[in-house]
């Protein structure tokens, strides 16, 4: 075998894909094995992300070509220093949803185990083929893949999810549409889908209108699979009426993958030049992610449910990478990368904890958090570091990020995006609070606006154990990441950084 072909390149792959199949098979005979063996999976998948990580890092890029087909005739997966990070990143938060899911499932999705953990898998699988595969048509299944097992999710959830499910499908339907289009543009005027030839024929097509078109219908659909405003009205039912497992798995993960795509696509395939000078893309992104940030910080102020206020911090969470890739320098790319890599794990807490809450009170309102740092005191300690990180307190891993992306917004001179992070910083100040309020209240009796809570507010009743451990994990990240975030910088993000910038 070839040394830089290593066989975790598409182990990674194909263990959770044929275990998806498997687990249908496996759930007819005893529903219970299902969570182990997608655990089990899962596991697997984290490891293999990990070898890969280590091996980029110490040989540099994996070029693995399926069937032993050399590109452009047959399909190659490319693993460098960006997709193998967004590869950990998405097998180690999977693993660890996977782990939480074991107390929510029967009880939010009750005889639905092995549908449940097979789409997941698929969802799984779909979503790491995106950020490993080297061809743009590949991507485009990848990304159906993710897609429609996320739409069949989603519409396993509370009243309205199927409506929110179905608004999702039509507008990731045309986002992929788009994308499939520019695709097409690209394969007729270079006959080619492989990234990497597709990299090198295009700089000697700068001045295409073909290949502009191209990359136009190519970002317009990105846009739309990452909830980028205004084409995010999909995303805040569609997270906020999802199963709790769900969402927790979804909203941090999905639109970090898209802003890898977007990475990926905009400096990879195509070249910071072109996006900067020739498609004047730069400048454009910057502005909408501006309006992406205010508008979620916003519109998450009028919100009474968690989840949806939640989703709406994620609106303006893409708005801060999508800056920062806008911006374009190399401190703003960095503290974009960076903050696919935080957000994601700040979100997965606090969507967590949504979930807890949702498990021992039978909702997910802001009311619904009353007394739970009494009730829930360690459920309450996994929400307040997750808080402190959305707003960017130091030394969580979420003001790190924010810094890089300020300093590369003050170098580049654009005031107006570096005011709107701090001014998102403020609003994210005020929508903590409202919830701290409400769990920080110690009378006994809680609003008349929870219906029959499952607790007592003076009796502590935790989140079950499985969850708490989860929680425990990703708060512990957030403060890890923090404080080593000078290695992290300097080992995982700055090679993950394209060149020509």
């Amino acid at each position: 075998m070839d040394p830089n072909q290593p066989i975790s390149a598409i182990l990674v792959v194909l263990i959770p894909l044929l275990t998806a199949f498997a687990v249908p098979i496996i759930g007819f005979w005893r529903k219970n094995l299902c969570f182990y063996a997608a655990c089990t999976a899962l596991a697997a998948a984290f490891w293999c992300a990990l070898h890969l990580l280590i091996f980029v890092h110490q040989r540099g890029p994996v070029d693995y070509f399926l069937g032993g087909w050399d590109p452009p005739w047959g399909i190659a997966l490319r693993i460098d220093s960006l997709n193998a990070l967004m590869g950990v990143l998405v097998t180690f938060l999977f693993s660890l949803t996977g782990i939480a899911s074991k107390k929510s499932v029967p009880l939010e999705l009750p005889l639905k185990e092995a549908p449940f953990y097979a789409l997941f898998l698929l969802l799984f699988t779909g979503l790491l083929g995106m950020i490993l595969t080297g061809d743009m048509f590949n991507l485009y299944v990848f990304l159906e893949v993710s897609s429609l097992t996320a739409y069949a999710l989603i519409a396993m959830g509370e009243p309205g999810a199927m409506v929110a499910s179905f608004r999702y499908l039509l507008m990731g339907t045309v986002g992929a549409s788009w994308y499939l289009l520019g695709v097409g543009y690209l394969y007729i005027v270079t006959g080619t889908l492989n990234m990497a030839d597709l990299s090198g024929l295009l700089r000697e097509m700068e001045g295409s209108h073909a290949v502009l078109s191209g990359f136009a219908f190519i970002l317009f659909g990105i846009a739309i699979k990452m909830a980028l405003f205004p084409l995010h009205l999909w995303l805040p039912d569609a997270y906020a009426k999802a199963p709790s497992i769900v969402s927790t798995t979804i909203a941090p993960i999905m639109t970090k993958v898209m802003a890898y795509v977007l990475i990926r696509i905009g400096f990879t395939v195509f070249h910071p030049e072109y996006v900067v000078q020739a498609a004047k893309a730069s400048g454009l992104l910057v502005w909408f992610g501006i309006l992406a940030i205010l508008f979620g910080g916003i519109s998450a102020l009028s919100q009474t449910d968690f989840k949806r206020m939640l989703a709406f911090i994620i609106v303006a969470e893409v708005g801060y990478i999508v800056g920062g890739i806008g911006i374009a320098n190399p401190t703003a790319l960095k503290g974009a990368i960076f903050h696919i890599v935080n957000d994601a794990v700040m979100m997965a807490s606090l969507f967590l904890v949504g979930m807890m809450v949702t498990h021992r009170t039978g909702g997910h309102g802001i009311n619904h958090f009353f007394g739970i740092f009494r009730k829930m005191p360690l459920t309450a300690i996994v929400f307040t570091i997750g808080a402190l990180a959305v707003i960017g307190v130091p030394p969580t891993c979420g003001f790190f990020s924010k810094w890089y992306l300020l300093l590369g917004g003050i170098e580049a001179g654009h005031w107006a995006f570096v005011a709107a992070l701090l001014v998102c910083t403020l609003i994210n100040v005020a929508l903590f609070f409202r919830v701290f309020d409400k769990g920080l209240y110690l009378h006994a009796k809680a609003p008349q606006s929870i219906p029959e809570p499952r607790i007592d507010a003076l009796t502590i009743q935790e989140a079950p154990l499985g969850m708490l451990v989860v929680g425990g994990i990703l708060a512990a990240g957030i403060l890890a990441i923090g404080i080593g975030n000078s290695f992290i910088v300097k080992t995982l993000i700055l090679p993950a950084v394209p060149g020509g910038l």
